[in-house]
């Protein structure tokens, strides 16, 4: 697929669903789904990169996901150390900053220290901007602005005539990033799982019935190729736009 800035989405969001019925189907530990479903991660955080799209945010991890067994919820949190520890050197030779976005105060301290690591290592880059969202949920984070932006107006004496959108969305994950352009959740769900809601308010959704451990670059392409298509009027008419 070759660039073009008028058909590429700046930011692109992913729900990446079907890791444990994808195990399932091959008759395999859910954690092997989990596995596979990093091979694609790397392989579509290379891709992003190579297509110059300007930022990518990954739910890899709900507030709602520590429901799970506990065991299934261990073996997650040992993937996401031993992700953070191998690709951090890989994501900063290829300019790639790093962000986790999500309350990270339930984490273990190990995994807090190595998250402020790869944070730190990848601070400096200037291409592409990986999100992971990791005990992350919506509604999480718009209380917790609410609360921050709360905390700041009383300090600082601010007239509520000027809370606005802009002003509220200076205390939410993506300040310095544009709203995600394309959101795409592979598995074969229709929602939006708590996911990003302040953020999508424009965002094009494309769903797909792949598992995520099939979900490759070349299926990338086909989304990104879809959006291309897309007519986004933001409230508009056609002949606004035209």
């Amino acid at each position: 697929m070759t660039s073009n800035d008028k058909l590429l989405p700046q930011h692109i969001a992913i729900i990446m669903d079907g890791n444990g019925r994808w195990a399932r189907l091959k008759k395999k530990a859910r954690i092997s789904g989990h596995k596979e479903g990093r091979k694609r991660l790397k392989e579509i955080v290379r891709h992003c990169a190579k297509l110059n799209i300007k930022a990518l945010t990954l739910f890899a991890f709900s507030i709602e996901n520590w429901q799970r067994p506990k065991k299934e919820v261990d073996l997650l949190m040992e993937l996401f150390l031993s992700s953070l520890k191998s690709e951090t050197a890989e994501f900063d030779r290829n300019n790639i900053k790093l962000n986790i976005i999500g309350d990270k105060q339930r984490f273990s301290q190990n995994l807090q220290k190595e998250i402020n690591k790869s944070e730190t290592v990848t601070a400096s880059n200037t291409g592409l901007v990986l999100n992971i969202a990791a005990n992350y949920g919506g509604r999480w984070e718009i209380v917790q602005a609410a609360k921050d932006m709360y905390l700041q107006a009383k300090k600082a004496n601010v007239d509520p005539d000027m809370v606005d959108e802009a002003y509220f969305s200076t205390f939410l994950s993506f300040k310095n990033l544009p709203e995600p352009d394309l959101l795409i959740r592979t598995g074969g769900e229709y929602r939006l799982s708590n996911f990003l809601i302040w953020h999508l308010s424009y965002t094009e959704l494309y769903f797909t019935d792949i598992l995520w451990p099939d979900f490759t670059k070349d299926k990338l392409d086909k989304a990104i190729f879809w959006f291309g298509g897309r007519e986004r009027k933001y409230g508009k008419t056609d002949d606004d736009i035209n």
